[in-house]
């Protein structure tokens, strides 16, 4: 049977101070009235029945996803008692399903992105379920078709067709993310596409690659699987590894029992990891400027400034140019659009200084 899984554990501490420990970026509404989270949720409605839906995230976050979805039951919502980077949220799930439906078939997805339109996403997604079907020793990954030369995201390299299946190319290496040199000769050579950071595969065919690769990550999620209140005990004692580096990348490499796939993403995408992504999905003036709330702006270039203070305060820019300017209410931050993604810097002085900002 299909599922989905959104991973929506993140707190989000590059779009600080937007994003808190209590209001984590996935819960925040950055584009329009609908916060990330509903936005992934409804991205995948259809595709898979309702009670095959599932959300990892924060233990601690856990009402606020049932409050957002009321359509998830309890026992839908998988929280982590702890962060344990992007392996463990996709393990745990992957060994939770497994134990139920041994041929249980798993989408991952991100509650961080922001794609258009969502018909060629779901599109991509049945394709995917679709190969998985057809090669249960495939490990799918999304390629989204690059639009610029970016520099912030990682790539995969596209390969060959895979045999037998349209529009599903074999992966032939990951890359990190490039320089503006490297990544302009991926733009035109046109065999790089930007690593989604979504899967699909069999559940039984990750735990298998994770009992080889990972030994210790699947001896625990298997454990909890079969002894959910071993869950507070054991968790933190998972290794801190990202799924790229501890699975796809070794896979992809030919030391695994499996191989990876991609299927390309033909979308406006935008993964909502800091302050430069988001602006890059709001509009500008003739300047550059993106704004949102009460703001002036005079001799100012290429500068996100974004005011949610409750009160009429007002923001006001002058001759600075690459800048960010949050104003969230209670908390100001100001900083060098280069310099945005040390954000987790800052955050650490401010949890040791003012935990209440934190």
């Amino acid at each position: 049977m299909r599922y989905v899984v959104i991973m929506a554990g993140g707190s989000g501490k590059r779009l600080w101070p937007l994003s808190r420990k209590g209001m984590p970026k996935q819960l925040l509404r950055l584009v329009g009235d609908t916060s990330l989270l509903r936005l992934a949720y409804d991205r995948v409605q259809g595709s898979v029945p309702t009670e095959n839906i599932l959300v990892c995230t924060g233990a601690q976050y856990a009402a606020e996803v049932r409050a957002e979805i009321p359509e998830l039951s309890d026992d839908q919502i998988l929280g982590e008692p702890e962060g344990r980077d992007s392996l463990n949220a996709v393990a745990w799930p992957a060994a939770v399903l497994a134990a139920a439906d041994p041929d249980a078939t798993v989408a991952m997805v991100t509650a961080d992105q922001i794609m258009q339109p969502v018909e060629a996403f779901r599109d991509a997604l049945d394709v995917a379920f679709d190969a998985v079907d057809a090669d249960p020793t495939a490990l799918v990954t999304f390629g989204v078709v690059p639009t610029s030369a970016h520099t912030g995201y990682g790539y995969l390299k596209r390969g060959a067709q895979a045999a037998g299946l349209t529009d599903v190319y074999r992966v032939d290496g990951f890359r990190e993310k490039p320089d503006l040199d490297t990544a302009r000769e991926y733009l035109a050579d046109g065999n790089h596409w930007w690593n989604s950071g979504m899967f699909v595969w069999r559940a039984a065919t990750l735990l298998e690659q994770l009992q080889r690769l990972v030994p210790d990550c699947h001896e625990i999620v298997t454990r909890i699987a079969a002894e959910p209140a071993l869950l507070g005990e054991l968790f933190g004692k998972l290794p801190k590894i990202s799924i790229d580096y501890a699975v796809m990348e070794p896979v992809a490499a030919g030391r695994g029992t499996a191989h990876v796939l991609a299927v390309p993403l033909p979308v406006t995408w935008h993964d909502v990891g800091g302050f430069a992504a988001l602006a890059e999905h709001l509009p500008s003036d003739d300047q550059g400027n993106s704004v949102e709330g009460r703001a002036v702006l005079l001799d100012a270039r290429n500068n996100l400034v974004i005011n949610r203070a409750a009160d009429d305060t007002l923001v006001a820019v002058f001759g600075m140019e690459g800048a960010v300017v949050v104003h969230s209410g209670d908390a100001i931050l100001v900083c060098s659009a280069a310099e945005s993604e040390r954000i987790k810097e800052i955050v650490a002085l401010v949890e040791n200084e003012a935990a209440q900002f934190a």
